[in-house]
């Protein structure tokens, strides 16, 4: 049985009730005037922090040594799904996977978590895993944090991977972050770039620090997993191998029992385009001045056969919806040809775009940084240069 991640002081507790107020698990209660821990434990350390006496502490981690991180092997990619679909983000991980595991000499494993799903497990295999553990149950047929965390770190403790890579998206952000305090390890967010280094063999996770001015490359020596999530659009994704054989293993586990029930699921009106699978993206900056000349971007848009999306300021000021939102606190994207009109270029847009193959830029000022990457620059006012792009256009299919 795995030990409690907190170790409670009882000669330290004065019985003030803090620490059972502050645990959002009802894991701790009073038992004789004494604080004592009665649940599954979460390691969320909220009671650490409650407490005023310092009479609870988190547990040291006593596996963190070179020689218990023998124990552990292979990269792992959480597959998420939705609905049964796999999200795009896990071909792309998987493609990045098989490169590490190859670099490290090891197996490319992939997680599928869900209900009636096994199905899809053949189709992470042609696109790169060795092995797919499969945890097909009905309570994981809807995403819940408490049971997803639960599973993925079951599966950790007995298989025992070197590395977790999982697709920084609303589900991927919302309980793998959890997984890794279970697991008593480190997790890097919003990767851009993973290695594995030759000499330690420890994994170089690249990500934007200090607001995107800097790239920093974290790694974990002492703990494992070595954990990261990575954003849809970072990374490319393989062509499926129809050739390729791999291993389905069926793992039923004893889950937490769900805290929540799912009354109703209602889809939310309003902006459905998904930015990150558009081949062409016609995007304006602050230089378009208004909303209403978003109008030309929409028409430049149509005839190009592409997508509207913007830059952080224009979404600031409403311009448009956040779903339409490039960069480090939006969507990365990698689309064939990506049109920038009035963006000047700061680092965090620049995060989000470097897996275009093409850029375009237009704007007034030649010493924009949006130049420093772009295929093709064009130094000009984005009110003439719109209008006169979109008659061409116009011509040029009439004359067709």
């Amino acid at each position: 049985m795995d030990e409690a991640p907190i170790i409670i002081n009882q000669d330290k507790c004065k019985g003030c009730k803090k620490c059972v107020k502050g645990c959002p698990f009802g894991a701790l209660e009073m038992v004789d005037k004494k604080a004592t821990l009665v649940g599954d434990c979460r390691a969320c350390m909220s009671c650490v922090e409650a407490c005023p006496f310092g009479a609870i502490t988190a547990r040291k981690n006593e596996n963190a040594n070179a020689a218990d991180l023998t124990q552990y092997k292979n990269v792992w990619v959480f597959a998420e799904q939705r609905g049964g679909k796999i999200h795009k983000v896990v071909f792309e991980l998987l493609a990045t996977g098989r490169r590490l595991a190859d670099d490290r000499g090891c197996e490319l494993c992939a997680v599928l978590l869900g209900d009636q799903i096994s199905g899809q497990a053949q189709d992470l295999i042609r696109h790169g895993a060795d092995k797919v553990y499969v945890v097909d149950q009905p309570s994981l047929g809807e995403y819940e944090a408490d049971t997803y965390t639960d599973a993925l770190y079951k599966l950790i403790d007995k298989y025992k991977p070197e590395v977790i890579l999982a697709g920084a998206t609303a589900i991927g952000r919302s309980f793998v972050a959890r997984a890794a305090v279970r697991a008593r390890t480190g997790l890097t967010a919003d990767c851009t770039n993973l290695s594995i280094d030759k000499e330690t063999f420890l994994l170089h996770q690249t990500r934007p620090a200090f607001g995107g001015n800097i790239m920093a490359t974290i790694m974990t020596p002492n703990h494992r997993p070595q954990m990261s999530t990575v954003r849809p659009g970072v990374f490319r994704a393989n062509e499926p191998d129809p050739s390729r054989n791999g291993e389905v293993l069926m793992e039923q586990l004893e889950l937490v029992a769900r805290k929540l029930k799912l009354v109703k699921s209602i889809r939310k009106e309003g902006d459905s385009i998904d930015i990150a699978e558009a081949e062409i993206l016609v995007s304006g900056g602050r230089g378009m001045a208004k909303a209403e000349n978003f109008g030309m971007l929409e028409d430049l848009a149509h005839l190009l056969g592409g997508t509207v999306s913007a830059s952080r300021p224009c979404v600031d000021a409403g311009w448009i919806s956040s779903a339409r939102q490039v960069g480090q606190t939006g969507k990365t994207v990698a689309p064939k040809i990506y049109m920038a009109f009035g963006i000047s270029g700061a680092i965090q847009h620049l995060a989000g775009i470097s897996g275009a193959d093409y850029v375009i830029a237009v704007n007034r000022d030649e010493n924009a940084p949006i130049f420093g990457v772009a295929n093709l620059g064009i130094v000009g006012d984005v009110m003439e240069i719109i209008p006169a792009l979109i008659e061409a256009l116009k011509k040029a299919k009439a004359g067709n």
